[in-house]
């Protein structure tokens, strides 16, 4: 699409809306910055701008005559695609683009979509990590914090862009087409928002639609929804597999990492080669590989990378011990699916922090998962009596509720004794309580590390 001079409403102020009003002006489009919080300052906003943007910001509502003139509708990922607000441009027949879609069209160079429920920022990061060791000019972007159109702009042919997406950024794609895609896993998340695990894995596996067999999508074998779709995938699939060896793919068998073809198989690691932790890293780390392999990288390079990676902050994510008592930080674990992993990572009886949001997840399977290792449950949040209640019809019956943060850290240090582990993994979002998941989990590592040694 030719963006020279064509009008275009931005709707949100975040990152994302910043990111791509600061594009779209580079793009020589006429952009509005619109955000209905009645409670933003326009100067504000406009100081989130890099000097010299031009852009009309409006904060409230929208005028009939902006409106109007709306020539392409780009949302940040935190609007819902099903308002009456954006349904009506549809009705006029105005593109509806996400920040993704946007960046893609600007942009240059390889390119690597990684999604799933779960494992998203690990695989990103290490697969990040991997192409910086082999390439010159690579890009971390999207759903990790660093938006997608702030770096298109600077990219040529050279350069390697490694993208985690949402299925939020993926509900708003159109010609998005990465060179190599990646499907970790899909289990129940966002269905305040998407509704049906229908509409919630379609947006998941919209990551290659546009993908042909000459391209690859890295899918996980073990999981129901991604093994059905990779019967009709539009790419070359390449599988990986925790529980079972492969014909073809990345598989583990026993503690060791295999890579098999045609039958084939070649040994490339022992899982406690590396610093990740849990089957759900090895996981990651698999896909990771898949990845690496797909865009020509000598694994031995790749398994290089692989052994010297620092764990992601928030994920499992071992903060100090105290008192004999290890303390573990999965503030990310924001759904029962990753909390699940969460809990498999500790080999030890364990004082778990769970509560927060409620995104309508069913939570079941991850009492299940305790497997008799969780000697005390700490709620918190708007779901803490629906947990609990779960909980006691699954025969758990030492469970706290914590009217505050600060409480439910205070029972675990008063539950937990030497040997232990104290592990904050709540399968809800931090929302209501905290901002986000990373302003949770630095709240669980200060009091950690604040801790007097008993």
């Amino acid at each position: 699409m030719n963006l020279q001079g064509k009008k275009v409403l931005v709707v949100g102020s975040g990152i994302s809306g910043i990111g791509a009003v600061e594009a779209l002006n580079y793009a020589g489009a006429v952009p509005v910055l619109f955000d209905e919080n009645e409670k933003l300052d326009v100067e504000e906003v406009q100081k989130k701008l890099k000097p010299g943007v031009e852009v009309n910001i409006v904060i409230g509502s929208l005028p009939e005559d902006i409106r109007l003139a709306v020539e392409l509708l780009v949302l940040s990922p935190g609007v819902p695609t099903d308002t009456e607000f954006v349904e009506g441009f549809r009705k006029r027949g105005v593109t509806v683009w996400g920040e993704i879609e946007l960046a893609f069209e600007l942009g240059k160079g390889m390119v690597i979509g990684i999604t799933g429920t779960n494992g998203k920022t690990t695989t990103t990061s290490l697969v990040g990590a991997i192409m910086s060791a082999c390439y010159k000019d690579v890009d971390v972007v999207g759903n990790i914090g660093n938006p997608y159109t702030v770096t298109a702009l600077d990219a040529t042919e050279e350069t390697v862009t490694v993208a985690e997406i949402s299925s939020f950024q993926l509900e708003t794609i159109d010609r998005f087409c990465p060179n190599v895609s990646a499907i970790l896993n899909i289990t129940p998340d966002h269905l305040n928002r998407h509704h049906t695990m229908e509409n919630y894995a379609a947006a998941k596996e919209a990551i290659c639609k546009n993908q042909t067999k000459e391209q690859t999508c890295v899918l996980n074998y073990e999981n129901s929804y991604t093994r059905a779709f990779g019967e009709r995938c539009p790419a070359r699939v390449v599988w990986f597999s925790s529980e079972r060896k492969l014909e073809n793919g990345f598989y583990m068998e026993g503690e060791e990492i295999f890579f098999a073809e045609c039958g084939v198989s070649e040994r490339l690691m022992n899982i406690h080669d590396m610093r990740l932790v849990g089957v759900c890293n090895v996981e990651n780390v698999m896909a990771a590989m898949a990845v690496a392999k797909a865009c020509g990288v000598p694994m031995e390079k790749a398994l290089c990378v692989i052994r010297g990676f620092q764990p992601v902050e928030h994920r499992i994510e071992f903060v100090a011990t105290k008192g004999g008592v290890d303390f573990y930080n999965d503030s990310k674990g924001t759904n029962p699916d990753a909390a699940i992993q969460g809990i498999r990572a500790m080999d030890r009886p364990t004082v778990l922090i769970g509560g927060g949001y409620d995104k309508q997840s069913e939570y079941d399977e991850w009492i299940d998962a305790f497997g008799g290792k969780v000697k005390c449950l700490v709620l918190i949040g708007q779901t803490r009596e629906k947990i609990a209640e779960c909980a006691r019809r699954h025969g758990l019956t030492d469970i706290v509720l914590a009217d505050t943060f600060e409480e439910a850290f205070r029972v675990c240090v008063e539950k937990a004794v030497s040997g232990d582990a104290v592990l904050l993994s709540p399968a809800c979002a931090s929302w209501g309580m905290f901002p986000n998941y990373e302003v949770r989990g630095q709240k669980f590592k200060d009091m950690v590390n604040q801790m007097e040694e008993k």
